[in-house]
């Protein structure tokens, strides 16, 4: 079940509640994910002052750190890499105690995006965090104790979990990921005293020879969703994974969750003959003690294109043509913004608020896309298409702050290259798309180019007006989560830069602090003995660090991440930036077809944990700078030996030959020369 370790004697229940609004209680600090901190003291006249308070180092196995704290009773909790959950001291940094949930190694294989945790939810005493191999555990808050653990999915299927738990009134919900793999996406709520399952919703429908699932997604996949699939989907799990967002209404006690994209990407291959292919790409409603189905509202019908609509929402009072609005706003990855009436799911508005070449608008009457001639890439025909598999939004939380009318977003601008993949082939287990991921090739300017192809900013959206208020630009395209204060401020992790504090009228920059390590999940601030506090969770694992570090402003390594706090005054020094190991490129000696094949081969099997380009930027090793690079006989014995199968590194024996492992070592031999000036 794994280990816990107390620093400190254990937390004392507070004497008194603490006053409203100087804890940061949720992921979203409410139930409705708003992130508007009531805290003022740091103000836009104020904040240059701001100076680091504390900053705390968590193990140091992987760099990967998603996390938004959670601050209750005067301490931090906090999730690192693998769900190992920190409980600090909130006013000096000292650890309290630990708690590794001791995930094995191998489980790494199948997280797409790294072995991050986006953060824990706490209520009652009781700390809850979920696993990377699908472990849903409640801790005690005052001494890090494992009260229960229950598993939520077969550990050996290709399910992970990156998401953070969400508690509402004695339930604790939470989802799951691994659409690329081929699973079949679902939410679960758990009885948060006992662990007990209480519900569980599925997103899609599956093998209808097996008959119902007998849970309570049985009538609406039935009667809504099974009518939009074609052919045999469950053969490929057809994806649907709640990964991330959820919010809670407890008025309607209506509980909102996002779905994720198919498996695989591609459509016509998951459901050839077409269909919308529900619930992928939606937003559900359910009552929340029951998980009985409500509304549900599509953002992209038949997705093709991995437009997730598992983005983070809000909940939101507006007044649209003069009446009063309850709604639930939300900036999916398809590059439309969201107004939804969050208690009857209808459509209010949805505007486009980065470009967008896949549809022309959404049409009023149905809710539907009107889509682009040629997006969904037909035989023979790629599409470039805006924006990419990243999204003009990813995972990186908005923030809403009613003050100014505005949703703060951390909006990005990018091309994808969509196409079939030629002789497409299921291999269970692993990355399955349908999509190909062409390499990088060895081509510095080109490089360049595709760096410049890809940018990010803060956005301003007045989901009123329906319009940006202001935008400003950042140096690079992966940028992290937002929190807005009532003292006019902003705060964004900016990539490469650290943390920023923007002016939340004008988007004028007033501050920056360089933790050196990627800022990229919610900030959050908090009040203790009379001082506001600025926290955030730092480090460089995530989807892109893994995947594309080449294109970003400055590329992650394998550092330990962490916490670090701000406060007005605050001295403490800021830890030194550590230096990547290198090694020299053994030389270049690869012909131009083994090279080629290599790129190919190394963009199907290594670039989503080893990066574009052979450049990593994470956890992983960089294989440029590989031991087992230096001769042939040695970089196979990973590849297709399992020599480091016990460290996470799987064999490929059962796909890759010997002259297959010597063509991908040949393309990282030339991207060890190529890209050696980016180090």
């Amino acid at each position: 079940a794994g280990w816990f370790l107390v620093i400190q004697a254990p937390i004392a229940a507070a004497a008194q509640a603490a006053p409203a609004g100087s804890e940061w209680p949720r992921h979203g600090l409410d139930s409705a994910e708003t992130r508007i901190s009531p805290l003022r003291a740091i103000d836009t006249a104020s904040v240059a002052q701001l100076g680091l308070a504390w900053h705390f180092r968590f193990d140091p196995r992987r760099a990967s750190v998603e996390a938004t704290p959670i601050m209750v009773g005067g301490t931090l909790y906090v999730s690192g890499p693998w769900g190992v959950v920190y409980a600090i001291d909130a006013r000096n940094g000292r650890l309290r105690w630990q708690h590794d949930p001791q995930v094995p190694a191998g489980k790494g294989m199948h997280a797409c995006c790294d072995v991050v945790n986006r953060g824990v939810a706490v209520e009652d005493g009781r700390v809850f965090v979920a696993t990377i191999d699908g472990r849903l555990q409640a801790l005690d808050s005052s001494d890090g104790r494992l009260l229960w653990s229950t598993p939520t999915f077969d550990p050996e299927l290709p399910y992970t979990i990156t998401g953070a738990p969400r508690v509402a009134d004695g339930l604790v919900m939470i989802g799951n990921g691994g659409a690329e793999y081929g699973v079949r996406g679902f939410v679960s709520a758990y009885d948060a005293a006992t662990g007990a399952l209480r519900w569980r919703f599925y997103t899609v429908p599956g093998n209808p020879a097996e008959g119902p699932d007998g849970a309570i997604s049985d009538l609406p996949l039935q009667a809504l969703a099974l009518p939009t699939w074609q052919g045999e989907w469950w053969r490929y799990g057809g994806g649907g994974t709640v990964w991330d967002a959820m919010a809670w209404d407890p008025e309607l006690d209506l509980l909102y969750f996002g779905v994720g994209n198919g498996s695989p990407h591609d459509r016509d291959l998951r459901s050839p003959g077409g269909g919308d292919n529900l619930f992928l790409s939606s937003i559900v409603a359910v009552r929340r003690a029951t998980g009985e189905y409500v509304w549900h509202y599509q953002t992209t019908p038949g997705d093709s294109w991995d437009y997730t609509a598992t983005q983070h929402m809000i909940l939101a009072e507006l007044e649209i043509d003069g009446a009063p609005r309850k709604v639930l706003m939300q900036a999916p990855k398809n590059g439309f913004f969201y107004v939804l009436d969050r208690a009857t799911g209808e459509l209010l508005a949805a505007d486009k608020y980065v470009p967008v070449n896949w549809a022309s608008h959404i049409d009023p009457a149905s809710g539907r896309p009107v889509e682009a001639a040629g997006a969904r890439y037909p035989a023979g025909q790629p599409f470039m298409v805006q924006p990419s598999q990243l999204g003009g939004h990813n995972w990186q939380p908005m923030a809403w702050n009613p003050h100014t009318g505005l949703v703060y977003i951390p909006a990005q601008e990018n091309v994808g290259f969509m196409m079939k993949e030629p002789d497409f082939r299921l291999e269970p287990g692993r990355w399955n798309t349908g999509v190909p991921n062409p390499p990088v090739p060895p081509d510095a300017a080109i490089i360049d180019q595709a760096r410049q192809s890809m940018s990010g900013h803060l956005l301003a959206w007045d989901p009123v007006r329906r319009s940006a208020a202001w935008r400003t630009p950042h140096a690079g395209p992966w940028n992290g989560g937002v929190l807005a204060t009532a003292g006019g401020l902003v705060f964004q992790g900016v990539g490469g830069e650290g943390l920023a504090a923007f002016d939340a009228r004008t988007g004028e920059r007033l501050w920056q602090s360089d933790t050196w390590l990627d800022i990229l999940g919610g900030p959050i601030s908090y009040e203790l003995d009379g001082e506001q506090y600025i926290a955030a969770a730092a480090g460089f694992g995530s989807s892109i660090h893994l995947s594309s570090s080449v294109l970003l402003p400055r590329r992650g390594g394998n550092a330990a991440g962490g916490v670090f706090v701000w406060k007005l005054g605050g001295t403490a020094p800021m830890p030194e930036a550590e230096s990547l190991p290198m090694r020299a490129a053994p030389p270049d000696t690869g012909s131009a077809a083994a090279v080629r094949r290599g790129g190919e081969l190394y963009a199907r099997y290594c670039m989503q944990c080893h990066g574009a380009g052979a450049v990593a930027g994470g956890g992983i090793p960089d294989l440029r700078h590989s031991p087992y690079l230096a001769e042939a006989s040695l970089f196979r014995r990973p590849l297709v030996e399992g020599l480091l199968a016990a460290r996470g590194m799987p064999s490929f024996a059962d796909t890759l030959a010997a002259d297959d492992a010597d063509a991908i070592r040949a393309y990282v031999v030339r991207m060890a020369h190529i890209t050696r000036t980016t180090d």
